[in-house]
């Protein structure tokens, strides 16, 4: 077993397809899946099913996986110290994020990222999910929960300010609200996630505190904020998304809900330059926009 044959098997675990695997590693699919069957022929172990959904480890791949994480940090490490201080930092940093956090508060920050580290690549994927306890997708992650993980390192980041808002005209139109119960009212919409797949705990204390079903239901932070900018109905948005735009109006200013993001980097990651530029470019973005987070502005 070589790192190389670890890389491989790496990266099919982690996208679940030959034809992804193969655009990441630069080569042809069936080029990745003769290495994979040589490995597993070396080992005497099937390290993945192939099922119609794609390739799903087995109870052995799924061992191999921390193994193999530690050795591809350890190969990236080499190659970043025998680089120099001084040298140019380059290559890929995959960063994953709520899509709140990554398009509003991220995105607009990467500029000074961008002028002080110009060959290096950014990847941000936006998701609000449960990080994988089995492969990580990512070398940098911000979450809305304390992660568990022993395999990762966690820090807190930032408390965040939510509140319920909608447009004026839509409130002009509709029945008065002066408390939480007159929402539950027949001529109200309430625009929320998707009730069944709602399995963040932070994200469920807020959709429990408020009448339920929502009417308008959806995974997307962005869908959400543009129905309620539209009139369709009243939303739990984060302040520093609702507070600049001028459509909307809070409703309950007493009622605020507030969340929390927290930095999450794999163990094997922690001496990586690459991956500690981009987490100071996330620390400068949170100090600059600490009020905004908090609904201060």
């Amino acid at each position: 077993m070589t790192a190389d044959d670890l890389r491989y098997f790496l990266s099919v675990a982690r996208h679940g397809r030959l034809a992804r695997a193969a655009e990441e590693l630069g080569v042809d699919h069936t080029t990745v899946g003769r290495r994979l069957t040589t490995l597993e022929r070396e080992l005497g172990q099937r390290l993945f099913d192939r099922k119609p959904s794609g390739w799903v480890l087995t109870e052995p791949g799924q061992l191999l996986v921390e193994p193999a994480e530690k050795v591809a940090a350890a190969v990236v490490s080499a190659h970043e110290l025998l680089g120099g201080r001084g040298a140019e930092l380059q290559g890929n940093v995959r960063v994953l994020t709520p899509d709140s956090f990554g398009a509003f508060l991220l995105a607009p920050a990467l500029s000074q990222l961008r002028q002080r580290h110009p060959a290096l690549t950014i990847e941000m994927v936006t998701a609000t999910v449960h990080l994988s306890q089995s492969v990580r997708t990512f070398d940098v992650a911000v979450t809305l929960e304390q992660p568990t993980s022993p395999r990762v390192q966690g820090r807190f980041l930032s408390a965040y300010k939510l509140g319920l808002y909608a447009t004026e005209d839509y409130l002009g139109s509709r029945p008065p609200i002066t408390t939480v119960d007159d929402l539950s009212g027949h001529g109200h919409t309430m625009i929320s996630y998707v009730e069944q797949l709602l399995d963040v705990v932070p994200l469920r204390r807020i959709h429990d505190a408020l009448p339920s079903p929502a009417q308008i239901q959806s995974t997307n932070i962005f869908a959400q904020w543009q129905a309620a900018a539209a009139g369709v109905g009243i939303a739990a948005l984060p302040k520093f998304i609702a507070e600049p735009d001028a459509r909307l109006r809070p409703v309950l200013p007493e009622l605020e809900f507030e969340g929390g993001y927290w930095l999450v980097l794999p163990r094997e990651h922690v001496r990586l330059a690459r991956v500690h530029a981009v987490i100071g470019a996330i620390d400068e973005m949170i100090t600059d926009r600490q009020r905004d987070l908090l609904g201060l502005a």
